[in-house]
């Protein structure tokens, strides 16, 4: 029997997740190796790199620039300890960030760019960063975050006043480059109702330019972490709050900043979010989140516009995993993976998806963004749970494929992707009906900028032939 075509829209969720992928804590880690662990993508993924260009050091890391310092704090050397961007004048979008803005593209997903960059930077710095993320679709950036604070070398090196500025005048850059491009100005909280939030006369104009408000807050956090060891009373550098604190602080910011922006409210996110097994140790480290996350559900919170997951593999107890210290490229899973799996597949936080009309072939496909784009349904009946699923696709397309819960990526050049992990701890009842969803992502992580007036907002790809399906309900042969 041939299946039948429908179209598929995936738009936004109540409460989008997002993840974040190395920093000064950790490695990035392949989206691969992230999707097959979790099951599906996230919204965004955020990575986080620093650009000084004028100070001796660079382009080097600062820690292996500056090996020999004597440093007590994560944020004493001269600059951030970031990947260094290595774009900009006089560099190449041949490295990173760029190699993997493409890969979390290709995956399904978009990049929210973190980047601590030098406030005293002239326009043309500015401009040649904006060209660069411009193919990059409906990314964000987020400029030098946290900056309500005196930690990060932009605090350090610049008053609240000349930061706010500096914001502006690269947001304002950004529109008339990058339009595609959305801005994250992300500072402090007003911490009581009708509070202003912190240094808001600074801050009040970077706020109304910015796209998207963004607060980064823990549960709780280790924030002397590696210098010092988290202990009971006066032990290392540590706070820890009540998921009721940590909910009326966002509640409360949200408000005022809407009324500091004349009654018009912004996406409002953390973009950086956990609970540190450092503090609450490792076994009930997801517990408090649960709590979090099931009160934005239960209050329907939809002034809350995404929580991102700091971060999937960490050095410390603030990832999914936490990196073998024999091997960086080696992840130990920590017990909130279990819990954070349970929030991912919550439906609340789940893109929504609209089967509509039914299509022919050839059919076209449209990837805006995690929020907004169209591809492709198809029907699939089965006598009962498989013992084998497999597709084939003749056409060399990047795609995102989801059924029965599970996502898969298909690589252009990769013929057959074997589903059956749909439905190892999810059988499905007998004579159920399926439906897969099928996009198509940019096979390159970049939008073609030679076909449509709107290529930096979608890109297009074509299906012409129907996939084949393997499904088989019994096993070749038995060994007995």
């Amino acid at each position: 029997m041939e299946n039948k075509l429908y179209k598929v829209h995936m738009g936004k969720a109540k409460c989008a997740l997002d993840l974040g992928d190395g920093s000064e804590r950790a490695e990035y880690v392949n989206q691969d190796y992230i999707l097959h662990t979790l099951g599906r993508p996230h919204r965004n993924i955020g990575i986080m790199y620093t650009y000084y260009p004028k100070d001796e050091q660079w382009p080097a890391r600062i820690s292996e620039a500056c090996k020999d310092m004597n440093i007590t704090f994560q944020w004493d050397y001269p600059y951030d300890d970031y990947f260094p961007y290595k774009g900009g004048i006089g560099g190449t979008t041949d490295g990173e960030p760029f190699t993997f803005m493409k890969d979390i593209r290709k995956h399904g997903q978009d990049v929210t760019l973190t980047l601590t960059i030098d406030c005293s930077l002239d326009d043309e710095y500015l401009r040649q960063i904006a060209r660069e993320i411009k193919p990059y679709g409906r990314m964000k950036i987020r400029i030098n975050h946290e900056c309500h604070g005196d930690w990060f070398t932009h605090n350090q090196r610049y008053s609240y006043e000349e930061i706010g500025k500096f914001f502006v005048k690269f947001a304002n850059i950004i529109k008339e480059e990058a339009p595609n491009v959305e801005t994250i100005f992300c500072a402090g909280f007003s911490r009581g109702e009708g509070e202003p939030v912190d240094h808001e006369e600074e801050f009040k104009e970077a706020y109304r330019t910015a796209d998207v408000w963004s607060s980064d807050a823990y549960l709780s956090l280790h924030f002397g972490w590696p210098y010092d060891v988290a202990e009971k009373g006066n032990g290392g550098r540590y706070y820890c709050l009540t998921v009721d604190e940590f909910y009326n602080n966002f509640k409360n910011t949200a408000e005022r900043l809407k009324e500091l922006n004349g009654g018009v409210a912004k996406p409002l996110v953390t973009a950086e979010f956990n609970n540190d097994g450092d503090v609450t140790g490792p076994l009930h480290q997801g517990e408090a989140i649960k709590r979090f996350t099931e009160k934005i559900k239960s209050t329907n919170a939809d002034w809350f516009n995404a929580i991102s997951m700091y971060q999937f593999r960490d050095r410390g107890r603030l990832g999914l995993e936490i990196e073998d210290p024999n091997n960086n490229t080696v992840g130990i899973p920590q017990p909130l993976m279990k819990d954070y799996k349970e929030i991912l597949n919550d439906e609340y936080f789940m893109p929504a998806m609209d089967v509509s009309e039914e299509l022919t072939l050839p059919a076209k496909m449209r990837w805006g963004s995690a929020e907004d784009s169209d591809g492709i349904a198809i029907k699939v009946k089965l006598e009962k749970s498989p013992e084998f699923f497999e597709i084939t696709f003749e056409e060399e397309l990047s795609l995102m494929i989801e059924i029965n819960g599970r996502w898969f990526y298909k690589a252009p050049e990769t013929k057959t992707i074997d589903l059956m992990s749909a439905f190892f701890e999810n059988p499905v009842a007998d004579n159920s009906e399926l439906t897969m969803k099928i996009f198509a992502t940019p096979a390159d992580g970049v939008n073609d900028q030679t076909e449509n007036d709107d290529w930096n907002y979608n890109y297009y790809a074509e299906m012409t032939k129907m996939p084949d399906m393997r499904i088989r309900y019994e096993p070749v042969g038995i060994v007995k």
